[in-house]
């Protein structure tokens, strides 16, 4: 007997990509575009979006490709698909990031469901969250989600989690002093109408107590937030893996996304501490040499106000055309890697 496996429908794909575009990115810079071909769906990392000052090795860049990619599973699989995937499918389209598959249909899970309702929920949150201790069943769900992704999530003693602190505002202070930061960081903030980056009602105040490194994107807009308390001890969590490839950085992404949905499903506001991981001598300061872990992002975690997501580009300007097999610009290296399913 022969099984006949029938994908979903053009328009349920394009529904799970328009899904996969609330994944978060580095300035919410949305670097991706998706092409829907039959029942999979390709995600490329959109070069003419690279942060080529912060990000000149893309690591950032493919980390948020990665949340996308994790996002557009999620999508599928809570439309009753199963879906696989494979990293860096062809060795001649380096642009090509995923190509994800779905599949045969299959009963939606309770936690497919729970994460894919997180989704639209999920927000970065720059306010000062409450001095409330983070329960530790709450964290260790957290380092479940990182690990079902092939990462690992550890958090920070109070020793730890102070030095991480230091040098994330250390970080923060070499990068405004690199030359065409503040240009780039402008591109992506301010008050003008768009469909990207971080604007004024999203970016939050800044740290009265000097405790939070957060990044003031208010600098270059004409309305300015004043400070705030934040809390004085964090928890802060380090998101690591056990490579430091491009692959591992789409990995991390994907275990990033599967966190922050996590965390959003348990009620938990969060928060990217990205400077210190955008600082390669600061980056392999945040983890013991000996570890064999590479640091890829750093978190900070709590129980905080509801906040406003960013904008996000409308489908037509992420779709790329279904009969096009040419990318439009180029990722640092070629890479290829095995993926795996939902």
């Amino acid at each position: 007997m022969t099984t006949t496996i029938t994908p979903p429908v053009r328009e349920i794909l394009l529904d799970c990509v328009r899904t996969a575009t609330a994944a978060p990115s580095v300035h919410n810079s949305q670097p991706w575009k998706f092409r829907v071909r039959g029942g999979r769906v390709d995600v490329y990392a959109d070069s003419s979006r690279h942060l080529r000052v912060l990000d000149e090795e893309g690591r950032e860049q493919l980390i948020s490709v990665g949340a996308a990619v994790f996002t557009l599973r999620l999508a599928i699989r809570s439309n009753g698909y199963r879906c696989d995937y494979t990293l860096f499918p062809e060795p001649g389209e380096p642009d090509l990031v995923a190509r994800v598959t779905a599949n045969r249909p299959a009963p939606v899970t309770a936690a497919a469901e729970a994460l894919a309702a997180a989704v639209p929920h999920r927000h970065t949150n720059r306010w000062p969250f409450a001095q409330i201790p983070v329960p530790r069943e709450a964290l260790d769900r957290l380092r479940d989600a990182a690990r079902r992704e092939g990462a690992v999530l550890a958090v920070a003693n109070p020793a730890g989690r102070d030095a991480v602190l230091r040098l994330a505002r250390h970080a923060d202070q070499r990068l405004r002093r690199r030359p065409g930061y503040r240009d780039e960081f402008a591109r992506w903030t301010g008050d003008r109408v768009r469909n990207d980056g971080v604007p004024p009602r999203a970016a939050g105040p800044w740290d009265a107590l000097e405790s939070v490194p957060v990044r003031d994107f208010t600098e270059v807009s004409a309305q300015h937030q004043n400070g705030e308390p934040f809390e004085p001890y964090p928890t802060v969590l380090v998101l690591t893996t056990a490579s430091d490839r491009p692959v591992d950085w789409v990995r991390a992404g994907q275990a990033l996304q599967r966190v922050l949905l996590t965390a959003t499903w348990q009620d938990l506001a969060t928060m990217p501490i990205s400077q210190p991981v955008e600082v390669p001598a600061v980056r392999w300061l945040l983890i013991e040499p000996g570890s064999g872990l590479f640091a890829q992002m750093v978190l900070r975690v709590g129980y905080g106000r509801t906040t406003e997501g960013t904008p996000r580009r409308p489908l037509s300007e992420v779709l790329m055309p279904s009969h096009d097999s040419r990318t439009d610009g180029s990722v640092r290296a070629r890479r290829r890697a095995s993926g795996g399913s939902v």
